[in-house]
C-alpha cells in the first residue's frame, strides 16, 4: 500500500522541524472545456434557418416584373428577416460565431434591400433588378456565406439574379406624343441641366405635345396652337419607353405660370407667339417650378 504523506511547508520550502528535506504534493486538475457546438447540429440550424429563404429568393427570380416581382420580393424581405432573428438565436460552434452573427446582421441589410427594390416608385419605371444590382448587402451575404463555406458549415442560399443599369435615351426634339399641330406658336426649351428631360405642355388634363430634351441642348416645337398650357417636365436617367419615364434619378415639376399662346393680325401680317423656357434654375430667372407627385405628370 502507498501512503502520500503530506507535510505543511513553509514559504522556503522547508517542513516545520526544520530539516528542509521534506516534499509535498498537490493533485493539479484543469478545468474541462466547456462543451461546445456539435458542428453538425449548427450546419442543420443554418439549412433550417436559410430554407425559407431560398424558396422566396428563387421565387424573386421566377416572378415577371410588374405585381408578381413585387410581391415577390415582399416575401423575400419577410423571409430575410425571419432568417436573421433564426440565426441570432442558435446555438453556434466557437469558430463561427463570428461569422454566424456576421451573416445574420447581412441577411437584416438583404431584407430591407429587398423591401427598398419593390417600393412603388410612381411614374419613375426603376427595374428592382437593377435596384437590387446596386445593393451593397448581396454582396455582404455572398462573402460571408463563403467564409462560412471555408469552415465547413455550407450555406445554401441562392441569391436572386440581377440586371445592371441601361442608358437608354430618345434623339433630341423626339415628340414623345403628340396631336395634330396647326398653330403659329413656337416654343424652344433650352435644358442646361445635368440630365435628359422630357417636356409635356397640356390644356386641362390631357398633353398636347410632349418632347425629349436631351441634357446640355435646346429642342424647337412649331405651330403651336394658341391656347394657355400648364408645362410639366421630368428629369433622369435612362428612358423607359413602354412605360414613358426614366428609371432613376427621376423628379417632377411643373412650371407655376402658364404658358400663353396667341395669334392676332396686325398691318401688314400675322403676330404670334414664341417662348423660351430654361429648365435651369438662373440667377434673376423669373419663372419658378414646384415639385409635383409623379402620378400628375400628364402620359
Amino acid at each position: 500500500m502507498l501512503v502520500l504523506s503530506l507535510a505543511a511547508c513553509d514559504a522556503a520550502g522547508t517542513d516545520r522541524d526544520g530539516t528542509g528535506d521534506a516534499s509535498s504534493a498537490s493533485p493539479s486538475s484543469s478545468p474541462s472545456p466547456t462543451p461546445t457546438v456539435d458542428p453538425a447540429a449548427y450546419r442543420q440550424a443554418l439549412d433550417t434557418a436559410l430554407s425559407p429563404l431560398d424558396s422566396s429568393l428563387r421565387a424573386v427570380d421566377r416572378a415577371r416584373e410588374g405585381g408578381a416581382l413585387n410581391e415577390a420580393l415582399g416575401r423575400a424581405s419577410a423571409a430575410a428577416t425571419d432568417a436573421a432573428t433564426a440565426l441570432e438565436t442558435a446555438r453556434t460552434p466557437d469558430d463561427a460565431v463570428v461569422e454566424n452573427t456576421g451573416l445574420a446582421s447581412s441577411l437584416r441589410d438583404l431584407s430591407r434591400s429587398l423591401d427598398d427594390a419593390r417600393a412603388d416608385r410612381g411614374r419613375c419605371a426603376t427595374s428592382p433588378r437593377v435596384e437590387l444590382g446596386g445593393a451593397g448587402s448581396l454582396t455582404s451575404v455572398r462573402d460571408v456565406g463563403a467564409r462560412l463555406e471555408a469552415l465547413g458549415y455550407p450555406v445554401h442560399l441562392t441569391l436572386p439574379r440581377t440586371e445592371k443599369p441601361k442608358h437608354r435615351r430618345l434623339g433630341n426634339g423626339t415628340m414623345v406624343k403628340d396631336s395634330r399641330r396647326s398653330g403659329l406658336g413656337r416654343l424652344t426649351i433650352d435644358n442646361g441641366t445635368s440630365s435628359d428631360a422630357v417636356v409635356s405642355l397640356t390644356r386641362g388634363k390631357k398633353p398636347a405635345f410632349t418632347v425629349y430634351v436631351r441634357k446640355g441642348t435646346s429642342a424647337t416645337v412649331r405651330r403651336v396652337e394658341d391656347g394657355s398650357y400648364t408645362v410639366y417636365f421630368t428629369s433622369g436617367e435612362d428612358w423607359n419607353a413602354a412605360k414613358k419615364s426614366f428609371t432613376r434619378e427621376c423628379s417632377f415639376q411643373k412650371f407655376d405660370d402658364e404658358a400663353g399662346f396667341r395669334t392676332v393680325s396686325v398691318t401688314g401680317g400675322t403676330q404670334y407667339t414664341v417662348l423660351t423656357f430654361s429648365l435651369a434654375k438662373t440667377v434673376g430667372g423669373n419663372a419658378t417650378t414646384t415639385e409635383v407627385p409623379a402620378d400628375e405628370f400628364p402620359s
